[in-house]
């Protein structure tokens, strides 16, 4: 059987009743973190254009635009949702299961999954379960094909949360269809000739456009599939298909009998962020913060600083002197030299006004990312980060980490995942509203209309 078809297999043969209880109650935390951070994003100007040119373009009023009242086609509902739901950059990453595989650089796993099954799940007034299980289906199909690309996807320039999201979004689509085997197929085929997406574009609107694109793809590809529509049942394997195409290979073992066994939400896990940036500068904020609070110091206590790491972090953070908010959320300086000023680094934090604030500009130019000879060795699974602060008092204050809040290793409470909702929520729904959201997410298996749910996400008028 090759990869392909296995994968299709799983994606068919799933019940929830397959899946254990402790990685349901995980999914349900990374779901109602995705509402949330689809929900924040949904303010930000690039999703304001997106939805701009979506209502325009109008058609059939199938599915929701999460924090707006707009109504929209499935495919085009999933394409502002996943959008929105990247818009931020503070959705979820998937850790790697080798040293060569680049930790939070294989995919953001929910956004496209749940943006592709809720619009199909509330135009079929289907179930808070059947949307669990589409979900579930979506980012464990993800993260594992994710996981078996040959690096030099990523090194090369593709952005894998919009490629490989493509077929996590296909999965999602595909098992809320219920589609039969051989159309399974065809969706995953369809959604290989889809998959795009391209780092340059880094820090602008068109990186969540991306995994917008993943999302409203997997719809199109299920629903032509369908329809009939045909395509190459081999995508994933094939000599000329995505791996070899897009990747120059693959690890066929880190699929092959690793589907749900166990799942990937348990081993070896997704990361919450803590902070609406790119993940591999979590490590750095969070021992900041710590170094700051255990010695004392503020922002005019610094004289320099410098943030050794490795090679893959200076290639995806790539903003030395950022000018707008987005381009600070891939910049080390930037999210340092805020953390100082402020003491924090949540969405207030990540605004134009802070990126050209005099104050922020005058301390970036004192910090200094460098290639870490050591960390380079260690390989590139983790996010091994140092700090040395130089002070004005004389004091040189040193620290390594590579654990941040949010881990699998330091995972978010139930509490805190709620809190981070919360804060994203607060940014077009009524606390109450957002509150309700939350209670539906925890039972969302006893969830009969997930329409119940949705309708919870649109503002008042």
């Amino acid at each position: 059987m090759g990869v392909t078809r296995e994968i299709a297999d799983f994606i068919l043969r799933l019940r929830v009743r397959d899946i254990p209880e402790r990685t349901r109650e995980l999914a349900k935390g990374f779901l109602l973190d995705g509402l949330g951070v689809t929900l924040a994003g949904s303010t930000e100007k690039g999703s304001r254009i997106l939805q701009a040119h979506l209502k325009e373009a109008g058609g059939k009023k199938e599915a929701s635009v999460l924090g707006t009242r707009l109504l929209l086609p499935a495919h085009m509902a999933a394409l502002a949702n996943g959008a929105a739901g990247h818009a931020m950059d503070y959705d979820d990453t998937q850790l790697a299961t080798s040293k060569e595989s680049v930790y939070g650089l294989l995919t953001h796993p929910t956004v496209p999954a749940l943006s592709a099954a809720l619009p199909l799940a509330e135009a079929a007034d289907a179930s808070g379960q059947d949307l669990l299980l589409a979900y579930v289906v979506g980012v464990e199909v993800m993260c594992r094909i994710a996981d078996a690309v040959n690096p030099r996807h990523y090194q090369a320039g593709f952005h894998s949360s919009g490629t490989i999201g493509t077929f996590g979004a296909a999965a999602s689509a595909a098992r809320l269809l219920r589609l039969n085997e051989d159309a399974v197929l065809r969706a995953l085929g369809l959604a290989g000739s889809m998959a795009a997406g391209l780092r340059e574009s880094f820090g602008t609107m068109t990186k969540p456009y991306h995994v917008g694109r993943a999302a409203e793809n997997g719809v199109v590809a299920a629903r032509l599939a369908r329809r009939g529509f045909t395509a190459a049942k081999n995508v994933l394997e094939a000599k000329r298909g995505f791996y070899s195409a897009a990747a120059g290979g693959f690890d066929p073992e880190k699929i092959t009998g690793k589907l749900g066994k166990p799942f990937f939400f348990e081993e070896p896990g997704i990361s919450i962020k803590p902070y609406p940036s790119g993940s591999l500068s979590h490590p750095a904020q969070d021992l900041l913060f710590d170094l700051m609070r255990e010695h004392r110091f503020g922002a005019d206590d610094v004289e320099a600083m410098q943030v050794g790491t490795n090679s893959h972090v200076v290639n995806a953070l790539i903003y030395s002197m950022p000018t707008t908010a987005l381009e600070g959320k891939f910049s080390l300086p930037f999210c340092m030299a805020i953390g100082l000023l402020t003491g924090k680094a949540g969405i207030a934090q990540f605004k134009d006004r802070w990126v050209r604030d005099p104050r922020v500009v005058a301390r970036m130019k004192r910090i200094r990312p460098v290639l870490d000879p050591e960390i380079e060795r260690q390989g590139y699974d983790r996010m091994l980060t140092s700090l040395e602060i130089r002070l004005r008092d004389g004091r040189v204050i040193k620290g390594t980490a590579d654990i941040f809040r949010g881990h699998p290793a330091r995972p978010m409470s139930r509490k805190e995942i709620e809190a981070k909702f919360t804060e994203c929520a607060a940014l077009c729904l009524p606390k109450a509203k957002a509150r309700a959201a939350a209670d539906s997410v925890w039972r969302l298996e006893r969830l009969p209309r997930i329409r119940d749910l949705v309708r919870l996400m649109r503002p008042g008028r």
